[in-house]
């Protein structure tokens, strides 16, 4: 097997698969990533058994059909280091080698019918469904997403397919994130992705894609790239019951002064007391601190006699992070009932704190 390639090609497409490789082994061919040529199209893939990436392109030369394995740091670090001319790339016995005018590099190759085959499953099924809107749902509700020492089911976004609309969701057990994409479909099915999986999909794909599942995996590819993920399997708590019913009062806010003043509180305390007034919103860190600041912004409020709510600070700026308009809604009832931001598509619900 040959091929001859231009450095910049060939760093971009071994720097995507990076992620994707076993990094606790190297000696395990899944540390490895998988070469072949094939007619008039140069494939790569990497995986580490729970997520997988290929990638395919046509732009080499003087390929000769062959496939061979080659350790996936290694060759990165090999082609980093060259100059950014074409580089030649060829297989022989048991070795790879590396070739740029005078410099030639040696490195050692597994047995590549030992790669681990990628899920080609045809009982997978289809999901219609916008690509970008998914991307946009993954990116707007991945902060809510639980870490490492919840149930596995909370460390991952749901996918949630009905007949009117797609949910995609995340919760934390403090907060809980629903992006909503009016989308029809024919059947009601549901599935939750690894947290991991949600952020390699939003760096690999920015152009169209299709997605397909059953309920071990999930697949999506395009012409470039064919990406696959196990699935957790558990059961995402019902979401739908924690959302309130009834709004008593709706605030519609200015984002750029109510991320200003949250940041500017959070700088001594993350808990932050939230108090809303006929024209104005204030902001002051909690009792039991030692520190104290207070700060405040002009907003027309309709409401008969201030409220107010303590909350983790975290969970709002995250979610103005994604705000990509001058004002969003805040939904409140009691102090300690969980109150409601929004923003388009996208619905947070935050747990106060209780004091």
């Amino acid at each position: 097997m040959k091929f001859d390639i231009t450095k910049g090609t060939l760093e971009t497409m071994l720097s995507s698969l990076q992620p994707f490789l076993e990094k606790k082994d190297a000696s395990q061919i899944t540390a490895h990533i998988f070469f072949t040529v094939n007619d008039k199209e140069l494939t790569l893939k990497a995986t580490d058994r729970e997520m997988g990436l290929l990638i395919s392109t046509n732009d080499f030369k003087n390929g000769v059909n062959g496939s061979f394995t080659c350790n996936g740091q290694k060759i990165l670090d090999v082609v980093r280091t060259l100059h950014p001319d074409e580089i030649s790339v060829e297989n022989s016995n048991d070795d790879v080698i590396i070739k740029q005018k005078r410099t030639k590099y040696k490195l050692q190759s597994f047995n590549p019918s030992q790669f681990p085959e990628f899920e080609q499953n045809p009982s997978l099924s289809g999901i219609n469904i916008n690509s970008q809107s998914l991307i946009t749902g993954f990116k707007q509700t991945f902060p809510a997403i639980a870490g490492a020492a919840h149930k596995a089911e909370l460390t991952g976004t749901l996918v949630d397919i009905k007949n009117s609309v797609i949910n995609i969701v995340a919760t934390d057990t403090k907060r809980l994130a629903i992006f909503k994409i009016d989308q029809g479909s024919d059947k009601n099915f549901s599935f939750i992705l690894p947290k991991r999986a949600v952020s390699e999909i939003q760096k690999v794909f920015n152009s169209d894609f299709s997605v397909a599942f059953d309920d071990t995996n999930l697949i999506v590819q395009n012409k470039d790239y064919y990406f696959f993920t196990k699935v957790i399997n558990g059961r995402f708590p019902d979401y739908e019951r924690i959302i309130p019913r009834e709004i008593n009062h709706k605030f519609k806010v200015n984002t750029k002064k109510m991320i200003e003043c949250l940041l500017q509180i959070s700088s001594l305390s993350r808990e932050v007391k939230i108090i809303f007034s006929e024209d104005q919103i204030s902001f002051e860190t909690l009792e039991h601190s030692n520190e104290e600041a207070t700060t405040s912004f002009e907003n027309d409020i309709k409401i008969e006699k201030p409220f107010s709510i303590a909350v983790d600070s975290r969970f709002l700026i995250e979610f103005l992070q994604q705000v990509n308009s001058d004002t969003f809604l805040i939904g409140v009832n009691e102090p300690t009932l969980p109150f409601t931001l929004e923003n388009g598509q996208l619905l947070t619900i935050v747990m106060p704190i209780i004091l």
